[in-house]
């Protein structure tokens, strides 16, 4: 999996895009919540749950269902965040769903249930750039961390990073031409 660092980067760098006017910060914060949310599942470990099960990590939370379902509680806090409703839930969904397709891309792991309960098969991208995360914070600080670091930095957040930056510019240039 991708560090909870990473999942974290794709609401961010999509709030930074919309722009604040668009996004409230406390949208944008849920949505850093909804996009880590399917890692809760890491407590299996504790409980003894197997990996890959649908009760432990990379199971039930880390399919479209749960991303689905949790865009519920976008729906419901819309209003506060002054979003139409279907936006809100669009939004906590889509940040959800952008977890378990970043662990697609990790090359290692069980892979994804991604349609379950439709399909119960495990499931990767092609493409699979990025280096899987150990669990433990010991083995994070150490060269396989760094290694994981660098392949998230150079896979996930440079590409955000820049499609954040062109759409904030593009947002600027359109606003000048209105004036």
């Amino acid at each position: 999996m991708p560090t909870i660092i990473t999942h974290a980067a794709v609401p961010l760098a999509a709030a930074l895009a919309l722009g604040s006017g668009r996004l409230p910060w406390a949208a944008a914060l849920a949505g850093v919540a909804a996009a880590v949310a399917p890692d809760v599942d890491a407590i299996a470990f504790k409980l003894g749950i197997a990996y890959g099960s649908m009760a432990g990590h990379r199971g039930l939370t880390h399919t479209l269902l749960f991303a689905l379902l949790l865009g519920l509680a976008g729906y419901a806090l819309a209003p506060r965040w002054r979003m139409a409703r279907w936006a809100g839930y669009c939004w906590i969904a889509l940040c959800a769903l952008s977890h378990p397709l970043l662990d697609m891309m990790t090359n290692g792991g069980v892979g994804i249930p991604l349609l379950w309960p439709f399909d119960t098969a495990h499931h990767f991208f092609a493409w699979r750039p990025i280096e899987v995360s150990p669990l433990s914070l010991k083995r994070f600080l150490s060269a396989r961390g760094l290694s994981v670091m660098q392949s998230e930095i150079l896979y996930v957040w440079l590409p955000l990073l820049a499609a954040a930056l062109l759409l904030f510019a593009a947002r600027g240039l359109r606003r000048q031409r209105h004036f």
